[in-house]
């Protein structure tokens, strides 16, 4: 999982990458809020490491962001049956998706609130 978070780390750092043109994938309100607030912490965590100030204004996600990444992600694999591969492209398209519409401020404040709920 680890590899996986390296990956959408390099992915987010750059900006010519095309959606995933595999069909949607169906996912309950719960896993859609769990791939839409691991990509917010995935782009915010990238920013804070590459010292973006924008990023830097919210809390550090450092350990505890990458650790809701992981089990989100992990519990969308249980979820849905998908593969690693198959997870990991659907976060890279959302954390795209919260670039492109410049949603991530948006969903930071309610992501930060899962992530105190969720005991990480």
């Amino acid at each position: 999982m680890l590899m996986l978070i390296e990956t959408l780390a390099v992915l987010l750092a750059t900006t010519s990458h095309a959606p995933s043109t595999a069909p949607p994938v169906e996912l309950s309100l719960e896993g859609r809020t769990l791939l839409r607030c691991s990509a917010a912490f995935a782009i915010v965590a990238h920013g804070q490491s590459v010292g973006d100030e924008k990023a830097l204004a919210w809390p550090q996600l450092g350990a505890r962001g990458r650790e809701f990444f992981v089990r989100a992600l992990a519990q969308l694999i249980d979820q849905t049956g998908l593969d690693r591969d198959a997870v990991a492209q659907l976060a890279r398209d959302e954390a795209m998706v919260l670039q492109e519409r410049g949603e991530v401020d948006r969903m930071m404040p309610g992501c930060l609130v899962i992530l105190e709920q969720s005991g990480v």
